[in-house]
């Protein structure tokens, strides 16, 4: 099957060309002619499947068809919820890209920036709106947004939403929402508390259920580097200078954790940008553009940052430090090997991590390949320092070296903020 069997309009089969789009993906194969028939749909696949032209170029072919003057105000009549900035942004570019010769106008907001410039996109008029829903119920309740034009409603990643806190959030949207609408439902996971939340938006639907011929773990090709604490920043500059690391995210447990990893590789002579929650959107957006068009090959994020990451031909995940989540892992490795492409997961583990590989190994089932010929080996015999509870009824002791004194404040230290996820 090709596009031009789906019975697309002129305009867009023009714009899916121009992009090299000839033959769908399963996702797009089955959904689009559902979608075109307007029944609701619950869609399940893991990312980088294609999913978003499957509702993208429907939403438009709507749109395209029902529009009637060119001059007639501009209503909301699609709007896409995604939970993060960077996945909102890449949609609303998908949008414009397949839709270029339609006429159809779209615009994206989202948080972390200030709001003027994407109030006066809305005030111009716009038929497809791609928000995050913290952003989106901030406009809502100050008079820029309505929905009570909307006809198409997309819940896009909605496993993702559930992840990060978003519930009550979507709750609300949904409320605001016409009752007469097509609704599109996308979820990589399936657990109960997803079910639940499709059926609350959902009416009579169809469901598309992509299984991968392979599951991540096994599409992806895994190395793991028993490395001390101290010697990771060295393995990975030695990792990087390979030739063969062509496009790399390195992913960091904390944000502090990932600037500190950039000042040593722009040390070593290699170009990298963190994303992360601290960073400003136009810095994250400025970092992954440069990761895009490739004048950027190592991208340092961490894992909530990372989640909007959707970029073809990504040659590794490294993982730098391993995560406490074992089902984290598989979403890191996931951004690599995309679109039937292969891809490789570089892991570090130090001794304090051993715990976490294990649980890693148990979720995937599988071994991953050890690679002991490297220039920083672990053999297991690190010493980790637990610090030791003092008892409070014995005094505290100057500690004398080389003739300098070590002074004990009494004084209660600042509080420090460490949410550094």
């Amino acid at each position: 099957m090709t596009f031009n069997d789906l019975n697309l309009v002129e305009p867009i089969l023009k714009a899916l060309k121009e992009e090299g789009y000839t033959t769908p993906t399963p996702i797009q194969e089955q959904s689009i002619p559902i979608l075109l028939g307007y029944n609701d749909l619950l869609g399940c696949a893991q990312t980088g499947t294609g999913k978003t032209a499957a509702f993208a170029i429907p939403l438009l072919q709507h749109l395209f068809n029902t529009r009637s003057n060119e001059n007639q105000r501009r209503t909301i009549k699609a709007l896409v919820v995604t939970p993060t900035r960077e996945l909102a942004i890449q949609i609303g570019e998908s949008f414009t890209s397949y839709g270029k010769y339609t006429g159809i106008r779209n615009t994206v907001v989202f948080g972390g920036v200030k709001q003027k410039a994407q109030t006066n996109e809305l005030r111009k008029g716009v038929d497809i709106l791609v928000a995050t829903p913290g952003r989106l119920l901030d406009l809502m309740n100050q008079g820029f947004i309505s929905l009570k034009d909307v006809e198409f409603f997309v819940l896009d990643e909605a496993d993702q939403m559930l992840d990060m806190g978003f519930i009550h959030d979507i709750k609300k949207l949904i409320a605001k929402l016409p009752q007469k609408r097509q609704s599109l439902f996308f979820s990589a996971t399936m657990p109960p508390a997803i079910v639940q939340l499709s059926a609350s938006i959902l009416g009579q639907h169809e469901t598309v259920t992509i299984k991968p011929k392979q599951t991540t773990a096994e599409k992806v090709e895994q190395e793991l580097y028993y490395v001390s604490k101290g010697n990771k920043t060295n393995l990975l500059i030695e990792l990087l200078n390979k030739d063969a690391l062509t496009s790399s995210i390195v992913f960091s447990r904390t944000k502090h954790g990932a600037n500190k990893i950039v000042k040593h590789l722009d040390r070593a002579g290699i170009p990298a940008e963190a994303i992360h929650g601290n960073k400003s959107q136009p810095a994250r957006q400025r970092a992954l553009n440069s990761f895009k068009d490739g004048s950027l090959n190592v991208l340092v994020a961490t894992d909530i940052a990372a989640r909007g990451i959707d970029v073809d031909d990504i040659s590794h995940v490294i993982n730098y430090d391993l995560p406490n989540v074992p089902e984290t892992y598989v979403h890191r490795i996931g951004r690599t090997g995309r679109a039937g492409s292969s891809g490789t997961a570089l892991s570090f583990c130090a001794g304090d991590e051993r715990a976490f590989l294990k649980d890693i190994q148990k979720l995937i089932k599988q071994d991953i390949t050890v690679i002991e010929d490297h220039s920083y080996p672990d053999d297991g015999t690190e010493v980790l320092t637990v610090p030791q509870k003092r008892n409070p009824n014995k005094p505290r002791k100057n500690n004398f070296s080389s003739g300098k004194s070590k002074r004990w404040s009494t004084r209660k230290p600042a509080s420090r903020n460490r949410s550094n996820r």
